[in-house]
């Protein structure tokens, strides 16, 4: 750990006491879940869903539930690590004025934090695309067993590639035998994971929200994210735009590397403690 960027970060959150903080994969991957980059930017997992072709093809659908069959179970069992409990921490110390996810695991919930805007959704849950209603991702994940028995007994035998968003790698299923869950209501195949798919957009409620946050904090703080999506990237740029200092905590190399005032290269969890222990 470089003391120096160490010292510099920690006077960073000294002086600035209204933070909007915004946060990425890095900040999972101590809770046992898998990023989407590598410390230079490059990607690591197979081509994700799109959201376009998940709305338009039946194809495309089959393959994100079957993928998601298995994924869930590696989300669903996770459990916040101490950067996420910090951040609460800092939110009930009034240091955080809003905290903006990236991430569809709900960890930054689990871990008590309550000002959190998830910008890409919750995988959690899941929406008719017919009726709207919302029904809980775990009880889609028994109907998904019971509708195919046999893929789901071949990924028990299977080792767990899963990614960050749920999905995970059983390509090589013959997915026109994937039968898609039905909504509960509605009975229609209709469903969607409540997340924003690659291609999709953001719902411009959130956007507003996170930049009227931006625009009442003193800085932005970015932790455990490259910031390669714009969907994150944007806020960098409206921050700098308004001259608002920006901090980043990543291993790697980030997107907004030209418009930092401070950068610490470490992961979330060890980075965090540190901080939180040179506060005091």
């Amino acid at each position: 750990m470089c003391s120096d960027e160490l010292a510099a970060m920690a006077g960073f959150i000294k002086q600035h006491s209204r933070l909007v903080v915004l946060t990425g994969a890095g900040l999972s991957a101590a809770s046992g879940i898998p990023t989407y980059r590598d410390a230079s930017g490059k990607w690591l997992r197979r081509e994700p869903i799109q959201h376009r072709q998940f709305i338009e093809l039946n194809s495309e659908r089959q393959r994100y539930w079957a993928r998601s069959l298995l994924g869930w179970k590696l989300v669903s069992e996770a459990r916040p690590n101490k950067a996420h409990k910090t951040l609460a921490q800092w939110e009930q110390q009034g240091r955080i004025e809003l905290l903006i996810s990236q991430n569809v695991d709900g960890l930054h919930r689990m871990a008590g934090s309550n000002n959190v805007l998830e910008l890409h959704g919750r995988l959690d849950r899941v929406q008719c695309l017919n009726c709207y209603r919302f029904s809980h991702r775990s009880d889609i994940q028994q109907q998904l067993i019971e509708l195919n028995p046999k893929l789901w007994q071949a990924v028990q035998r299977s080792s767990i590639d899963a990614g960050p968003d749920g999905d995970a790698n059983v390509d090589d299923w013959d997915m026109s035998t994937v039968n898609c869950p039905t909504c509960p209501y509605c009975k229609q195949q209709s469903l969607k994971p409540d997340v924003v798919f690659f291609g999709g957009t953001v719902p411009k409620g959130r956007v507003d929200h996170c930049k009227s946050a931006i625009a009442r904090a003193d800085a932005l703080l970015v932790i455990g994210s490259s910031l390669q999506v714009f969907s994150g990237y944007r806020f960098c740029k409206l921050a700098h735009e308004q001259g608002k200092a920006i901090a980043v905590i990543n291993i790697g190399e980030t997107r907004a590397d030209s418009l930092l005032t401070v950068k610490l290269s470490l992961a979330a969890s060890p980075a965090l403690q540190a901080i939180t222990a040179a506060l005091k």
